[in-house]
């Protein structure tokens, strides 16, 4: 009977830790104006933010380039979109989830300037 409690306290707080990690995930999504407006502070950081996408350019140096805008930032500014690299896609029209690190002023030559690009990000559908 102790080991089934002992499993039974294990399972518990198991399953209290996944619940607090989920909401610690959430909390941790940025604002596309958020991330534009702090981008000097987090540069080789990882973030994560949700968004539709507006364009997606695909086997571009063999990654595509995928734009998500939330609603937030300025358009006449350029804060309003952020630019996101992944060997993964989405169409679009998609609501997503990114998650990539952030890398500052990547410049690709030929006018493909980003100063604010994230990279190596998964790009998960929202249900």
């Amino acid at each position: 009977m102790k080991a089934v409690s002992l499993l039974f306290a294990a399972l518990v707080a198991t399953l209290g830790m996944a619940s607090f990690s989920a909401g610690a995930a959430d909390a941790a999504l940025q604002t596309v104006a958020n991330l534009n407006q702090n981008k000097a502070g987090l540069g080789g950081k990882t973030i994560s933010a949700q968004g539709k996408v507006v364009k997606v350019n695909n086997g571009i140096m063999g990654r595509n380039f995928v734009h998500v805008q939330d609603g937030t930032g300025d358009a006449a500014k350029g804060t309003n979109n952020l630019v996101v690299t992944s060997k993964q896609t989405a169409a679009v029209g998609d609501q997503v989830t990114i998650s990539g690190v952030v890398v500052l002023n990547r410049d690709f030559g030929m006018g493909y300037s980003y100063p604010l690009l994230i990279e190596e990000a998964t790009i998960t559908p929202k249900k």
